[in-house]
């Protein structure tokens, strides 16, 4: 059980509820899910070792309820992923509480798919896709929350055996789903455990008998033992060394004037352990940055520059490494080991109020050398006179960390890119890595929710030996794989 801002559950009930929130900050909710290591994370639903991509659209319309949402799924293969429903470029599917035995049912503003993330949480070998509903109600509590679990299979995922867990008290606005992980925390753990964040905290669900058991609570609101903190994103990876995965909880303090706060738990024999306060932001991913052996984290703070309450300007990343110790900064205060902005030497581009460098953030390796590289989404970056075009940044992994050398950056105007920049199109509002034809490198998708007046759309820029190139990139949206388009703001979540 976690000691920090844990309630231990005495009796191991869950409630199949509906309920839902509306998310501040719907975008990078992703985990690095399933086993231990964030390079264990691959979203395979099937089982054939390619990544599969799981995108939400939580203001689609299903079956005729607008802002219902749905999910797709594109499945990897040896030519990637595509939009086909069949070879050679992969196939797709797509979920929504319309779809025959998923649970609930579609209501206009529940926003399924919101949040979305993976993990093998009945450990029978293929990835389960999670997915948050932040404005289901309950009853006749307005936007409680509700998460709901689709399990893979040989042929992918399948509505089969799909539940849904709601809080066992559900509150109004409560924020419950607003962000997803799954790893395996504790050595008894049969599968990935699933963490599930509301605005006080997150629940944790194990899976046996058939069914997900709530297991633990951890409080990050009223419960001693650090700065309070109100969570906007979970991530999780090995930090420590120690084979067992560790939870980071990041999101806005709630005792030193908003700033971005994150709480580190460590994974052991019997579950969570509170371990530090550390900086932190609305946006998390983990990674093997240095090829050390051990997980490193990043996040996005995409209104503040660094740890020292200076003035907001066009957001940062900030860098943590992780060692036998666990995560550390540079001082005991925990002070980022590494700040990233569009000021830092080497970084294309100038910090402007607004920018929202760092609003999604994620990490992977790009060229196969052994690095995972990071990648910066800045969706209120101008492009020339053209106001919140957005533009994204991959900067390289290295020995040393997180590295401006070779550092590329991208907008729609970007030669190679499908499309013209746009205002208030907001390209980069989610990014994320994807090895989808197991080349060892991974391939970019960045997300422009606000294309076409909120349609949604997003884009592929494949890898190559030198890293990630627009020569080849093309780009989709929820009509491209068969579902409602208008409105949809597809591609606001990215399983990460």
């Amino acid at each position: 059980m976690s000691r920090r801002r844990s309630a231990a559950v005495t009796a191991a009930s869950f409630l199949l509820v509906t309920g839902a929130v509306i998310t501040a900050a719907p975008a990078a909710f992703a985990s690095a899910p399933g086993g231990v290591h964030a390079g264990d994370r691959n979203s395979d639903f099937n089982g054939d070792g390619y990544d599969d991509v799981l995108t939400g659209a939580p203001g689609g319309t299903d079956g005729g309820h607008e802002g219902s949402g749905y999910v797709t799924v594109q499945y990897g293969s040896v030519n990637g992923m595509g939009t086909a429903t069949a070879a050679p470029r992969g196939r797709t599917a797509v979920f929504s509480q319309s779809t025959a035995g998923v649970p609930g049912t579609a209501e206009a503003g529940d926003g399924f798919g919101t949040a979305v993330a993976t993990g093998d949480l009945d450990a029978d070998g293929y990835d389960d896709a999670i997915v948050a509903a932040p404005g289901e109600d309950v009853d006749s509590t307005r936007n409680a929350g509700r998460v709901t679990v689709l399990y893979g299979s040989s042929s992918g995922l399948t509505a089969a055996r799909s539940v849904t867990v709601g809080a066992s008290l559900p509150k109004a606005d409560a924020g419950f789903g607003l962000a997803l992980a799954a790893a395996r925390f504790a050595d008894g753990a049969q599968g990935d455990v699933l963490a599930v964040a509301h605005r006080e905290g997150a629940v944790l669900y194990t899976y046996g008998a058939g069914t997900l058991k709530i297991t633990d609570r951890i409080d990050t609101v009223g419960a001693p033992g650090g700065a309070a903190i109100q969570p906007a994103s979970l991530t999780t990876g090995n930090y420590d060394g120690d084979g067992r995965a560790d939870l980071v909880v990041s999101g806005r303090s709630l005792e030193e004037d908003g700033t971005g706060q994150s709480a580190v738990y460590a994974g052991g024999a019997d579950g969570l352990t509170y371990v530090r306060d550390l900086g932190g932001g609305s946006a998390t991913a983990s990674g093997d940055i240095n090829n050390d052996g051990y997980d490193d984290v990043v996040y996005g703070r995409p209104d503040h520059p660094d740890d020292l309450h200076e003035p907001l300007t066009g957001g940062t990343v900030g860098v943590y490494f992780g060692g036998a110790d666990g995560l550390k900064g540079v001082d005991e205060y925990g002070t980022v080991a590494q700040a990233w902005t569009q000021d830092t030497a080497g970084v294309p581009g100038t910090g402007e109020l607004g920018d929202g460098f760092g609003a999604d953030v994620s990490l992977a390796d790009v060229d196969a050398d052994g690095y995972d590289d990071l990648v910066v989404g800045a969706p209120g970056e101008d492009v020339g006179t053209v106001a919140d075009a957005g533009g994204v940044w991959v900067l390289r992994g290295s020995a040393n960390g997180v590295t401006a050398a070779g550092v590329k950056s991208y907008n729609q105007d970007s030669a190679g890119l499908p499309g013209t920049v746009e205002q208030g199109d907001r390209w980069g509002g989610q990014v994320r890595l994807a090895d989808t034809n197991r080349d060892g490198r991974s391939e970019l998708l960045a997300a422009a929710p606000a294309e076409n007046t909120s349609d949604g759309v997003v884009w592929v820029l494949p890898a190559t030996a030198s890293g990630t190139t627009a020569d080849g990139s093309w780009s989709y949206g929820g009509a491209s794989l068969g579902a409602p388009g208008t409105d949809a703001r597809f591609g606001a979540a990215i399983d990460e």
